[in-house]
């Protein structure tokens, strides 16, 4: 079955590998939620399903907008850090990106649409 073009340059623009692993690594957020949510007598909130699947689905998208401006703005340089503060401020962004997705993904959504659409043009 063919998609549509729009959503295959838009949802499908992004290599299968890479969606792939962010979005296992976008999971941890919706497995903490629901443990944390459930400890106790509390019963998971149900409202929260759509918004967690939501987040999850877009969190590759949104994880593409920040690497790419990051890599914009590093360029080739690299820093030498303490592994314990890369750890942290990879979690930290992760969880940001995560908890954004539905704001950050539609920009590399976008950007994905015009990338796929001007290499389909130039071919």
């Amino acid at each position: 079955m063919q998609l549509h073009p729009v959503l295959s340059k838009t949802f499908g623009g992004l290599n299968s590998r890479y969606y792939f692993r962010h979005f296992v690594f976008g999971l941890i957020f919706p497995v903490l939620i629901y443990f944390v949510s459930t400890s106790g007598n509390h019963s998971f909130p149900l409202k929260l399903i759509p918004m967690l699947i939501l987040c999850s689905l877009l969190y590759p998208y949104a994880r593409f907008v920040y690497e790419s401006i990051v890599s914009f703005i590093m360029g080739d340089n690299v820093f030498v850090v303490n592994a314990l503060i890369m750890l942290w401020v990879k979690l930290s962004t992760i969880m940001i990106c995560w908890a954004m997705s539905p704001l950050i993904a539609p920009i590399g959504l976008l950007y994905l649409y015009f990338h796929h659409s001007r290499a389909e043009r130039n071919r």
